[in-house]
């Protein structure tokens, strides 16, 4: 038997700087040595590890077919454990999270549905949250007050005071507070947040965070920020390389909510025995399984897991990376001293305090997209907001190429208006 090849060496940051990015050949399907990818707050590249996963997913179908059911949970704990490590919840070397439990969903979406089920709306008909979380948050609690769920939004800007806001205003008929770990709009981290979860425990009320632009990029370990007792919600889609289908619910240890949205998956340890009386859930992540799922994207995270391990591509790496990456892109743009009234930056946020992308406050914010996206430049925008997502792949050669992009289409639109 042939010996089996020798792991490639763990990465260093000043590698990934260099040009070529040495971590570049490793996504080569996605050729982003020869694209400017800034788009990784959005949708990062998959490494090409992550075909060999959803190649396994078919042959172990083909093979087993109604079987493979064995193997494909198998590699659903593996995701579980990945994504537990990312928020500190992993301490030993099981494959189960010492902390909390994981239950896995195609979108945060589902997920969070499930959360608003298990609330005692009745009790506490009162949501809190902030004006500037994520749609998935924001249009289905918009969507629960016009059917008359109270649902009080505190001011987002500046984030500095999101958690004070919050927990001022926490009482005894808030069922739950909803609320993002990274602003998506801004990129600021939200400070402070286990005073929300100190007057969540208070006053009865339960705090989810969204992790969605935390999770790989900046550091959230969930108990040393004082949130052990909080749930989190959060994905694979971005930082994570994993794609679609990748979404997680961290419920706290301890919890016996009852979702009323629940599928049979939820008593799928269950189902052999006898019926009994009421509606049985299982436990841990189980209590909040949906039904039959796609498990290919479960395949494809696993092996993207596998490679930033054998790569030793941990989080803590990933934030200097990332950090480094945005400092960088704050200083081009600062050099190319454009007019504020055409873009401009929040040069209050320091960069300690910002996640995995720069954003650009213009009122030509779609404009701009567009003209970058037409000289090879991927961006995306929101509202009035232009945001740049670096990723470890990319050379600092490549961010400066793109800036000064930025710069020759900020200019012609100056010139143009």
């Amino acid at each position: 038997m042939a010996p089996a090849p020798p792991s490639p060496p763990a990465v260093r940051p000043a590698d990934l700087y260099a040009s070529p990015n040495a971590l570049a050949p490793c996504y080569s399907r996605f050729r982003v040595a020869s694209r400017l990818l800034l788009t990784g707050h959005s949708h990062q590249a998959w490494p090409d590890r992550s075909l060999d996963g959803q190649v396994r997913a078919w042959d172990d179908a083909a093979e087993r077919v109604d079987g493979k059911w064995e193997r494909a949970f198998a590699v659903a704990d593996r995701v579980r454990r990945g994504f537990a490590q990312m928020l500190g919840d992993v301490l030993g070397d099981g494959l189960a999270p010492d902390r909390g439990a994981y239950a896995l969903g195609a979108n945060t979406h589902e997920l969070v549905i499930r959360f608003l089920s298990a609330l005692p709306l009745r009790s506490r008909p009162r949501l809190m949250t902030t004006d500037g979380e994520f749609h998935t948050l924001r249009r289905q609690l918009d969507r629960l007050a016009e059917e008359g769920i109270e649902v009080v939004k505190v001011p987002a800007r500046p984030a500095a005071e999101i958690a004070e806001r919050l927990a001022r205003a926490v009482d005894d008929r808030t069922a739950a507070v909803l609320v993002s770990g990274v602003l998506f709009g801004s990129g600021a981290i939200v400070p402070g947040l286990d005073r929300v979860a100190a007057a969540c425990e208070r006053a009865g009320a339960l705090l989810l965070v969204d992790v969605y632009h935390a999770a790989n990029v900046v550091p959230f370990p969930l108990a040393q920020l004082g949130l052990e007792r909080a749930f989190a919600v959060g994905g694979g889609y971005k930082y994570c390389q994993m794609g679609e289908g990748n979404c997680f619910l961290r419920v706290p240890e301890g919890s016996d909510l009852r979702p009323v949205v629940t599928g049979w998956y939820a008593e799928f340890d269950a189902l052999a025995a006898p019926p009994g009386g009421g509606v049985g859930y299982g436990t841990g992540a189980a209590r909040w399984a949906g039904a039959t799922y796609d498990p290919t994207s479960h395949y494809r995270a696993a092996a993207v897991l596998d490679f930033f391990a054998e790569r030793g591509m941990t989080v803590d790496l990933l934030r200097e990376v990332s950090q480094h990456q945005v400092g960088l892109l704050i200083d081009l743009f600062d050099a190319l001293d454009l007019p504020e009234a055409l873009i401009a930056r929040d040069r209050a946020l320091p960069l300690v305090a910002t996640g995995g992308f720069l954003a650009l406050t213009s009122p030509h914010a779609g404009d701009l997209s567009r003209r970058l996206a037409a000289r090879g430049v991927a961006t995306d925008h929101r509202g009035d907001v232009l945001r740049l997502g670096p990723a470890p792949y990319l050379s600092d050669d490549q961010l400066r190429e793109a800036m000064g992009i930025l710069g020759e289409a900020a200019r012609e639109l100056a010139g143009s208006a």
